[in-house]
């Protein structure tokens, strides 16, 4: 199974609009919030800034960066036009909120446009994050900052043990819907490979222990994939999630990813 959101334009509509209910869901986390708050106080924005967010999705954080006070405005691109569309529903009659249907691996915006842009869980769905990164840095004013954040998925984990049966189910996860769970090693790389100069890498744990919304979809979708490709029964993948249940309802469930993030500037 491809990760849908690298072929986003390709999957059903059905599970776009997962995908899009599974963004929104995760951008209202407390923890994420503070995630982006904190790599966007590192852009160091100035008063005016002209923010592009490369793959916007539903637009959460164009939202959330445009409601700063220094920010003038955002422009989030993606490809998917339903996310697009639900974006531009979502952010309603907000001022200085834009979107538009893209590539972020051939933007459609002016070079030099943009104070600083964005490029949030993006690049570890995209086969070519050289080229997302190269574009997004051709967008920036000289002097313009990068911020690149993303989960560093080789971390996840559900397991309370060794031998948990439950870490099948994140292995099968990443496989079906992480393109590459490596790549915030690459930041530093990336960003000069696209004539940057790069900051320090930011790391950011993510726990849920109760009420386990996001890290209980792993499960969920991890017991799906293998259902789906027969390597287990219904019935296994079945009891899969009822033990996450299980442990939820019981006070002993654990799951664990780490998340980075990069803010590179572009020479003067």
């Amino acid at each position: 199974m491809p990760d849908p959101y690298a072929t986003i334009t390709d999957v059903a509509p059905a599970v776009v609009e997962r995908v899009a209910e599974a963004m929104e869901v995760s951008a209202a986390d407390p923890q994420q919030l503070a995630m982006v708050e904190s790599y966007v106080d590192d852009l160091a924005l100035g008063d005016g800034a002209r923010v592009l967010e490369v793959g916007c999705g539903t637009g959460a954080i164009s939202r959330a960066i445009g409601a700063r006070s220094e920010v003038d405005s955002v422009h989030g691109v993606d490809p998917s036009p339903i996310l697009i569309e639900r974006a531009r529903e979502l952010a309603g009659e907000r001022a200085g909120l834009t979107f538009a249907v893209g590539d972020g691996r051939a933007l459609d915006v002016t070079d030099a446009a943009f104070d600083a842009a964005v490029v949030h869980r993006v690049l570890s769905h995209v086969p070519d994050p050289e080229r997302v990164v190269a574009e997004a840095a051709r967008a920036l004013r000289p002097g313009g900052r990068l911020a690149l954040f993303d989960g560093d998925y080789a971390t996840v984990t559900l397991a309370v043990g060794e031998d948990d049966p439950l870490q099948v189910c994140v292995d099968a996860f990443r496989g079906a819907y992480v393109t590459d769970p490596w790549v915030v090693r690459r930041f530093p790389a990336l960003a000069r490979g696209a004539g940057l100069v790069p900051g320090r890498v930011r790391s950011y744990g993510f726990v849920q222990t109760s009420d386990p919304d996001y890290m209980l979809s792993i499960a969920d979708r991890g017991a799906e994939t293998l259902a789906a490709a027969g390597t287990i029964g219904e019935d296994l993948a079945e009891a899969l999630r009822q033990e996450a249940r299980r442990r939820v309802a019981e006070h002993a469930f654990y799951g664990h990813a780490a998340y980075a993030s990069l803010v590179a500037v572009k020479p003067a």
